[in-house]
Parts: C-alpha cells; sequence; structure tokens
C-alpha cells in the first residue's frame, strides 16, 4: 500500500545497525520493559503533544479526536501526553514516534525576533515543553517526528527558519488558508505524496525553512511541507493532514509516519 509514496523512507535494518551502543541498549532496555521484544506484530505507540486550556477548576489538556483515529487507521496506537512531563528524552524513550500537533502562534522572542502584536500566542509551558520535546528528537535521528501546522512552524524555527507572522499584513489570498481548502503541490524532490487538496487553518507561514528541506507548497507559493531528509523520518506539513479528505495528503501522511515508526518496535 505504502510502495511508491514515501520520499523519506525509514533506514534499513542494516543501516540501523549502525547505532550508537548505548542507543541500541535504550531501544532494548524500552522493548523488554513494554514486553515487546522480537514481537513484530505489535502495533507502534505514537504520541501526540497536548494542548492547555483553562477551566473552572483549573488547566486542563485539549486535543482534537481526529488525530487518534487517524494514527489508528493506518495502525498505529495514539498516546496524548502532556506538557508537563519532566524530561522529554525519558518521553520519547517509551514511543515509537511523535505527532507535534497543532495549536495557537508560537512566541518568537526565543528564536531572536520579536512576536508580532496580532499574534495569539500558544501557552508558554506548551511551548517550552515542545521546545525540549525538539531538541530531544534532534539528538536521536531515528526517532520518527511529524509537524502538523504550529508543530512544522516549530521545527522550522529550530531548524533555524523564520515565519511570516501575520500573513493578514502581507498575503493577500490568506483566508484561502484559514480554515479553507487548498492544493498543494511538490517541490523539487517532492512525489505525488505531497500533491492533492488539504485543510488548513493559520495565520502565519513559513518563510525560510532553514537547514529542512522545502517539498512542497501551495498553488499560490507558500511553503507548505519540510523535511530533513537525512533523518529518518522528520517532516511537518502546514495544513492538517487528519481534518483532510483526501488520502494523498490526508490519511496518508500518518501512514508515512507510522511505517517509520514501526522500525522502532
Amino acid at each position: 500500500l505504502l510502495r511508491g509514496h514515501c520520499v523519506i523512507t525509514p533506514k534499513p535494518p542494516a543501516a540501523r545497525a549502525m547505532l550508537p551502543a548505548s542507543k541500541k541498549a535504550r531501544r532494548l532496555r524500552m522493548q523488554q520493559r513494554r514486553g515487546r521484544l522480537y514481537d513484530r506484530d505489535m502495533k507502534p505507540l505514537i504520541g501526540v503533544t497536548c494542548d492547555l486550556c483553562d477551566s473552572p477548576n483549573g488547566q486542563r489538556l485539549f486535543s482534537y479526536p481526529t488525530y487518534g483515529r487517524a494514527i489508528e487507521s493506518v495502525g498505529g496506537v495514539p498516546l496524548w501526553r502532556s506538557p508537563h512531563t519532566a524530561d522529554p528524552s525519558d518521553l520519547i524513550e517509551s514511543l515509537d514516534g511523535i505527532v507535534l500537533a497543532g495549536g495557537d502562534d508560537p512566541m518568537t522572542e526565543p528564536f531572536g525576533s520579536p512576536s508580532h502584536e496580532a499574534i495569539t500566542p500558544v501557552e508558554p509551558a506548551r511551548q517550552r515543553f515542545e521546545s525540549a520535546l525538539i531538541n530531544a528528537c534532534n539528538a536521536d535521528p531515528d526517532f520518527p517526528v511529524l509537524g502538523v501546522c504550529l508543530g512544522m512552524q516549530m521545527m522550522v524555527l529550530h531548524a533555524g527558519g523564520m515565519l511570516d507572522q501575520h500573513m493578514p499584513e502581507s498575503h493577500p489570498n490568506w483566508q484561502r488558508h484559514w480554515n479553507q481548502l487548498h492544493p498543494v503541490l511538490p517541490e523539487h524532490g517532492g512525489t505525488n505524496q505531497h500533491k492533492g487538496t488539504v485543510m488548513s487553518k493559520h495565520r502565519q507561514a513559513v518563510t525560510d525553512a532553514g537547514s529542512l528541506q522545502v517539498i512542497a507548497r501551495s498553488d499560490d507559493g507558500l511553503i507548505e511541507a519540510v523535511a530533513d531528509s537525512s533523518r529518518a523520518f522528520h517532516v511537518g506539513v502546514q495544513w492538517h493532514p487528519e481534518r483532510t479528505k483526501d488520502p494523498a495528503v490526508g490519511q496518508m501522511v500518518f501512514a508515512h509516519l507510522v511505517k517509520a515508526a514501526m522500525t522502532q518496535c
């Protein structure tokens, strides 16, 4: 089902055998603790980051069930993860892959530029947690990562990239990207994996992908997907694949993540 679609593919077992001894030992310990040693039929565990919302009884975790349904539909097991996890390195050791979910706008002060006054800032605790999580993932290039909307923007900022922080001031067609359907097209090495009609909802856009490769753009020129081809699976999409009906740019995005994550089981 997946053959011929992936551009970023999991490393073969021979390549994975070259992992440093400490990382191989870590994988083995986690597999043993989870009772998954030599069981190749176990479904991969995919973490999903959550938002923090205020309620009368204090903050609560928030996410959309569409992420879970999308992961389950392609053979993964979704596990929502709190921004209060003490050590993100411990978190990724307990998972086979991660989805950096969508959310509000990132604050750019930690990356060297002031935030636009019109942004709706993401909960600071969530941004701090996901920054630490991205750093932990960057230290383990075999760990599969999918960034969605805000998640992609955070990946880009950590890769030295830049954002247009308020598209209504700079992009005449910005409303086409606010809870609307629009086409995306492959860029350079992209294939039909990055071609289709997507659902997106964002008022910020990536203008410079930093060290990441641009693999798709919208038909009006916005960067819509990025990747690091040197890693097992490190992909960000600006659209919401969990709400996109076109399978090539919806369900298949999660299928590629789960396929990569199966090598972690």
